[in-house]
């Protein structure tokens, strides 16, 4: 799916995003979480035990909302993606996603470093939608 100009740009400079799963009994699970995105698909990385990765290996279909808030309402803005999450946890892939969210946030390596038993979130869009980004 091509994602426009302006909405690629604002999903790559923000920093948190929310993830929405669901249980495979259909409970909602939603969780902030640090992303990337490479200009076509957004990857965050997760403990491999923790409840979304045990709800995503149950139903893959995942909904991500990276937004901004103020009291201008005038100002809101953000995006949502609706999309599928393939699950990765290892190799080069890994390595190569692991490095772009170790240099958007530096601070990744000490307080979180990836490794085994961790997974990085691969989503890939099938729906965007935004609201108060220029287009």
């Amino acid at each position: 799916m091509r994602v426009k100009k302006s909405v690629a740009k604002f999903l790559r400079w923000q920093h948190v995003c929310r993830v929405a799963t669901r249980s495979r009994g259909g409970v909602p699970h939603v969780v902030p979480v640090c992303h990337v995105f490479d200009g076509e698909k957004l990857y965050f990385a997760s403990a491999g035990k923790a409840q979304k990765i045990q709800n995503l290996r149950a139903n893959p279909q995942i909904a991500v909302t990276v937004d901004v808030y103020a009291d201008d309402w005038s100002l809101l803005r953000g995006v949502m993606v609706q999309g599928t999450a393939a699950l990765i946890e290892r190799g080069a892939r890994f390595r190569k996603i692991r490095q772009l969210l170790y240099e958007k946030f530096p601070q990744y390596p000490e307080e979180a470093a990836l490794g085994a038993g961790d997974v990085i979130v691969e989503v890939t869009p099938r729906r965007i939608f935004s609201w108060g980004i220029d287009e």
